[in-house]
C-alpha cells in the first residue's frame, strides 16, 4: 500500500511510482517594518509611506546599530603629542 503521495501508474506494462506535488501559492511577503501588512510596490519593501518614514525615523534617532568593534575615542597623533608636552 502507497500512502497518498505515491500514486501507481502503469505505463507500457510497467508498473512505476509517481510522484505529485502540491504547489502552493506562496503568501505576499510583509512589511519590513510593521510585519502585519503585505508590501506595496510604491513603497516597496513596506506597506506604506507611514512604515517608510517611521523606519527613517529610528535610523536618523539612532535606534538602529550595526555590530562593530568599539571605536576608541583618541587618536595615536593625540597620545603622542601628550607625552611629549608631559
Amino acid at each position: 500500500m502507497h500512502s497518498d503521495f505515491h500514486r501507481r501508474c502503469r505505463t507500457g506494462g510497467r508498473i512505476g511510482l509517481r510522484r505529485e506535488y502540491r504547489i502552493v501559492a506562496m503568501s505576499q511577503p510583509l512589511c519590513v517594518f510593521c510585519r502585519r501588512h503585505p508590501i506595496e510596490q510604491l513603497w516597496r519593501p513596506f506597506c506604506s509611506e507611514r512604515c517608510k518614514l517611521q523606519d527613517l525615523a529610528r535610523w536618523a534617532e539612532g535606534a538602529y546599530r550595526v555590530a562593530a568593534e568599539p571605536v576608541c575615542d583618541t587618536d595615536e597623533s593625540d597620545e603622542e603629542s601628550q607625552k611629549a608636552e608631559g
